[in-house]
């Protein structure tokens, strides 16, 4: 373990389920092992196992429900981790969320801040006045991470700035021991012969699960298929609504979250990515590890990067069911293509290499902790 001079305080003030969380607990307990006096501001205390007992919690004094709106959430932890740094100066902050509100506070008290940014901003880019504050004080961190080629260069491109990429660290034996564990659904499990189609997660706007949907709602009559997706969110009622209306009770279900759909993924034929956009999506590497059938909307930004433009899978226009439908159907039809299209993407895994990738994260803070 390397003696720091400076304390390292991570800023995640929600940690529900999904990538970002994931990425999370890897790159923190890491960091535990290679740091000394390691902190958390987060109001998810629920979550403290997942997180090295090494780890100390900076957490509000009155306990808060999670089902409060996010923004009051950010609001409340903001305002832990103000009065944290007002006492304990001798700090540098890794944000992982509520970035642009974590690097006002630290250079209101000139701290220095490391921001991980999670998603490409296109999902809110359209609106000015949020791209006009994000694009000023994004500038203040002292340095921005981002998770791909593709968003790096979005970032330095539309608000002209320095941005270093690190992947996401991808744990490939621990994604494939949990594949082999025992589940009890059985949806997939059938005398016909049917084709397995999964997705997981969140059930937002983002995720565009309806697009899915509709594209399956054009095949229905012509291929015997199931589809599973793992989420829990917004969208939920709105999608079952959607999948009674058109008859498709019998052939999708909507599972909650769970901390390991590996072993259903295991069972499937067919990922299906329909994001409006992301980052750089693990559930796409995780499908990729476990040499799934990759399918996925060419979303800003990531799925093209891992897919190889189209060389480790098909890529489908954003939020075109038809699209989606033909690339199903192609995928189905050619099956001895699409084979060699996943080894291909199974081969360039490489890139995310678990151990390589969180290395970059220790070479890049390091130089802010032992400095005097």
């Amino acid at each position: 373990m390397i003696k720091t001079k400076k304390n390292l305080v991570l800023f995640m003030p929600f940690i529900g389920g999904g990538g970002v969380e994931k990425n999370l607990y890897i790159i923190a307990n890491y960091l535990s092992f290679k740091f000394n006096n390691l902190l958390l501001c987060t109001i998810s205390t629920k979550y403290k196992k997942k997180f090295d007992k090494k780890i100390k919690f900076i957490v509000p004094k009155k306990k808060w429900s999670e089902n409060i709106s996010i923004r009051i959430i950010y609001i409340v932890c903001l305002y832990s981790l103000f009065k944290y740094l007002i006492k304990n100066r001798n700090c540098v902050v890794l944000s992982f969320q509520a970035n642009v509100y974590c690097i006002l506070i630290c250079k209101l008290l000139n701290i220095k801040i490391i921001v991980r940014s999670n998603s490409s901003p296109s999902g809110w880019y359209h609106n000015f006045i949020k791209k006009s504050i994000y694009k000023i004080l994004i500038s203040f961190a002292d340095i921005v991470i981002v998770n791909s080629l593709s968003f790096k260069k979005q970032m330095e491109e539309r608000f002209n700035i320095k941005v270093k990429c690190i992947f996401n660290p991808l744990n490939k034996k621990e994604i494939l021991k949990l594949s082999k564990k025992k589940t009890k659904d059985r949806f997939f499990i059938s005398q016909k012969k049917i084709i397995k189609i999964i997705n997981f997660g969140r059930l937002t706007d983002q995720k565009d699960h309806i697009t899915l949907l509709k594209a399956l709602c054009l095949l229905k009559k012509n291929i015997n298929f199931r589809l599973i997706i793992f989420g829990k969110g917004v969208e939920y009622n709105k999608l079952i609504n959607f999948i009674k209306k058109n008859d498709l009770s019998n052939n999708v279900k909507i599972r909650n979250f769970t901390d390991n759909p590996f072993p259903v993924l295991l069972q499937a034929d067919i990922f299906i990515l329909c994001s409006r956009y992301e980052g750089l999506p693990n559930a796409l590497l995780e499908a990729i590890v476990l040499k799934k059938i990759s399918i996925s909307s060419d979303c800003p930004t990531g799925p093209k990067e891992i897919l190889s433009n189209g060389k480790g899978g098909l890529l489908f226009k954003v939020g075109d069911y038809k699209d989606l439908a033909s690339k199903i159907k192609y995928s189905l039809e050619n099956k001895k293509l699409l084979s060699k299209k996943k080894m291909y993407a199974y081969k360039k895994l490489e890139r995310y290499d678990y151990d390589k990738n969180l290395i970059k994260y220790t070479r890049l803070i390091k130089p802010f902790l032992i400095a005097h």
